[in-house]
């Protein structure tokens, strides 16, 4: 892309223009130059066209070039951290991002280790605005909603979309990778792309009025989109940060979402009794009967697989039931519940909040293991059970809990509170409150410790105190309904 300057002053800085708000490639030449001139950042003012109005693709104005730098200037030196940062940084709408970007290029020059300093002010401001356009950048891709017209060469798929930032030519090579067979359009307030099949061309800004409306393929994506919106999985509040409302109304399936969270709650409710209806029979007397069941059980996948039954233990009259998502390998060739190293995290924690594992009913949501096989060391790796598989399996879980009466029940993670409540709830906004249920015990959530073995050791320092507070809760709670 061309990049022309020119040597005006105002007051005692230089102007330098660019041309177009994305030129990141014009910004790094012209402020290579600038840095070998020993041009400081206090005297160079950048010009962007179409930041106080204009269009993405206009094109500088006339202008003459900056002083030229001395031959035996040294090229500057940088990371590569900050020219990662840097690019993306350059296609955010802050009209200070290019001055951000050039301080921190002459800062660089004499603090080579700048960019490893967390605390500096530039450094983390050329952070955020990278992050932002890389949030924009995955929305772009994740929200263009193509929609079919014909025109002269056939077929043209034209999608509408506004993004916050300048991502759209960088944009344009994943829409190009992805749809390379596709004639299509997209169209910006920004500008356009236009891909024929072929070629790649850049148009001017368009209005919402220039794309079409509804086509005939739209109600097969409704229908398919409304088939997989799982109730759930539904959490509200992370849906909306992944799919702000900002971007409905380009997205035909979001006609829908309104309908869909409202009946999410009884479609969850029909799943859960579909579980339950897969049991006839009356609930067992005793837990060694539940234990012989649950042996036998087929009525869903994981049941199925060929892996031994991990009935719960502990405690008949236990004051606390403790219930965790399934057996792990270890636990499935033991024939025991909370033997494995998220077990042993677990066992070593209730010792330090003064909770003897013995005196508790020891079991989990699904009593099968659930497991991918990997090559080559043919490694049983855990795999998450469904909610349909929580929900078959809850009739024993419930069977278990009418006979030991708790007074207290710990649900460590989602499954297991699913499998007690019925429903799915967000552990890190529900842990350490207590749920009073039907038969008057109280349900205490937590996360699995199984949690806490996958985060890096800075992150779980703060973790495990977290987990520590939660059973040292639900501990005291325990002393005081026993008073």
């Amino acid at each position: 892309m061309t990049q022309l300057f020119r040597d005006a002053r105002i007051g005692d800085a230089c102007v330098v223009a660019l041309a177009a708000p994305d030129d990141f490639a014009g910004w790094r030449e012209q402020a290579r130059r600038l840095v070998m001139a020993e041009v400081p950042p206090d005297r160079v003012i950048w010009q962007v066209p179409g930041e106080g109005g204009g269009d993405l693709f206009a094109g500088p104005g006339n202008a003459r070039r900056l002083p030229t730098p001395p031959r035996d200037a040294p090229p500057p030196r940088v990371p590569r951290a900050f020219l990662d940062l840097a690019g993306k940084a350059a296609l955010h709408r802050d009209e200070q991002r290019h001055a951000l970007l050039y301080r921190l290029l002459w800062r660089l020059q004499t603090r080579p280790g700048l960019m490893e300093d967390a605390a500096d002010d530039d450094v983390r401001r050329l952070q955020m605005l990278a992050r932002t356009v890389r949030r924009d950048i995955h929305k772009m891709r994740a929200f263009v909603r193509f929609r079919v017209i014909a025109d002269t060469q056939g077929e043209r798929y034209v999608a509408w979309f506004e993004p916050e930032h300048y991502i759209l030519r960088a944009n344009a090579a994943f829409f190009v990778n992805r749809f390379t067979q596709m004639q299509w359009t997209i169209l910006t307030p920004q500008g356009s792309i236009d891909w024929d099949g072929e070629t790649l061309r850049e148009g001017p800004p368009a209005a919402r009025s220039d794309a079409p409306a509804e086509d005939a393929a739209e109600d097969l994506w409704k229908t398919y989109y409304a088939s997989i919106f799982n109730p759930a999985r539904l959490k509200i509040g992370a849906m909306l940060k992944e799919m702000p409302k900002r971007y409905w109304k380009n997205m035909p399936e979001a006609a829908l979402i309104p309908a869909l969270v409202a009946g999410a709650q009884a479609r969850e409710a029909r799943m859960v009794e579909t579980g339950a209806a897969l049991f006839t029979e009356d609930r067992p007397d005793s837990l060694d009967a539940i234990a012989a069941g649950v042996s036998a059980c087929t009525r869903c996948a994981i049941g199925c697989n060929g892996t031994r039954a991990v009935a719960g233990e502990g405690r008949d009259d236990a004051a606390l039931m403790i219930v965790g998502e399934q057996p792990g390998d270890s636990e499935e060739q033991a024939g025991r519940p909370f033997i494995g190293p998220a077990g042993q995290v677990l066992r070593g924690h209730l010792e330090q909040a003064g909770i003897d594992p013995q005196q508790a009913w020891l079991t989990n949501a699904v009593k099968h293991f659930k497991f991918v096989m990997r090559a080559p060391a043919k490694r049983r790796l855990h795999q998450n059970p469904s909610a349909k598989e929580i929900d078959t399996c809850r009739w024993w879980v419930e069977s278990e809990r009418l006979l030991v009466r708790p007074r207290l029940v710990l649900a460590l993670g989602a499954s297991a509170a699913r499998s007690v409540l019925g429903k799915t709830v967000s552990v890190q906004k529900v842990r350490g409150v207590p749920h009073r249920l039907d038969d008057g015990a109280e349900l205490w959530i937590t996360t699995h410790p199984s949690y806490l073995l996958r985060l890096d050791d800075a992150a779980r320092a703060g973790e495990e105190a977290r987990f520590a507070a939660d059973l040292a809760a639900a501990q005291a709670r325990l002393r005081e309904l026993a008073g």
